[in-house]
């Protein structure tokens, strides 16, 4: 990746321009960019779904924005590694003033995701035990607060003790290292069977993650890096739901669902991004290289 200069952007049909005052850097972004992911981009093109800034125009079948309203992002047309970026009406979303443009730019992927895996996909009621494995991360601090708003029982796993410790701070009741070879049994000792998991790594815990669920528990798999070899008889026995995950299936009823959601928690105080750095627009290459690091904690932040 490297920084180029293009011609200034200009909205057309329902298109909105926006003037991007911080980028969100999501692990899909490294996908698509290495070609591993099934979304293929003719080169060369502009990375990025999140962002956050201020809108500067709007095309003449935009709908309720507005020049100069606070919003952020889910997606683009342009793409959101930029000084501007082109949106369609169902990527933006408005901005309360209690949240800043950097906060914003942590929301779109990270916790529309999180809210589809809880609510839409597993169903997730209040009282019931949650696992949500890579806590630390952007989707997983997402889950252990939307989770403990919605009053489940919030177990997160982390590879570092300052990550251990964040996600106890966001909200989860018990913080467990996945590189302990035990913790999955410290879990089913503690909860007698997980009512849901969500999996950032499917493909290293997926065949233990059922050894530890409740009958008729639901797994929901947002993120593998690879295949696995599974024993089919673990979710027969119990009678599983194995969920994937993947933002974009969303309805448009469903995404309404979902950004409502998240604008009365964000209101409400209920849910609030945790930054882990913050870099300029053109060191993108090492926040896509600090994002698949184990130890990485929150968000990264890319500033234009």
């Amino acid at each position: 990746m490297q920084i180029e200069e293009v011609p200034a952007l200009r909205p057309a049909g329902e298109q909105i321009l926006i003037e991007v005052r911080a980028v969100g850097v999501n692990p899909v972004d490294t996908y698509i960019r290495s070609g591993s992911y099934p979304i293929k981009k003719e080169l060369p093109f502009t990375p990025g779904f999140d962002a956050a800034g201020v809108v500067l125009e709007i095309g003449q079948m935009a709908g309720p924005f507005r020049p100069s309203q606070h919003v952020y992002t889910s997606g683009s047309v342009s793409g959101t590694y930029a000084q501007q970026a082109l949106c369609l009406p169902k990527h933006v979303h408005p901005l309360p003033d209690n949240v800043s443009f950097e906060e914003g730019a942590a929301l779109g992927i990270p916790y529309g995701t999180a809210w589809r895996a809880l609510f839409q996909r597993a169903q997730a009621v209040s009282g019931q035990w949650v696992l949500i494995h890579g806590a630390s991360g952007g989707v997983g601090i997402a889950a252990v607060q939307l989770a403990a708003a919605a009053g489940l029982q919030v177990i997160g796993t982390a590879g570092t003790e300052e990550g251990r410790q964040l996600v106890l701070e966001q909200g989860a009741q018990y913080a467990f290292d996945h590189n302990d070879p035990a913790h999955f049994e410290k879990i089913l000792d503690l909860t007698g069977g997980v009512d849901i998991v969500l999996e950032m790594l499917a493909n290293v815990n997926l065949d233990r993650d059922m050894e530890i669920m409740a009958k008729g528990g639901r797994l929901v798999i947002i993120g593998s890096r690879g295949r696995i070899e599974i024993d089919p008889r673990k979710a027969m026995s119990k009678e599983l739901n194995i969920h994937g995950l993947m933002l974009m299936n969303a309805s448009p009823e469903e995404s309404y669902e979902i950004y409502t959601g998240i604008e009365k928690a964000l209101l409400q105080g209920k849910i609030k991004p945790v930054i882990a750095s913050r870099l300029p627009l053109k060191e993108a290459p090492k926040a896509h290289r600090q994002i698949l690091e184990s130890a990485h904690l929150g968000k990264i932040i890319l500033l234009p």
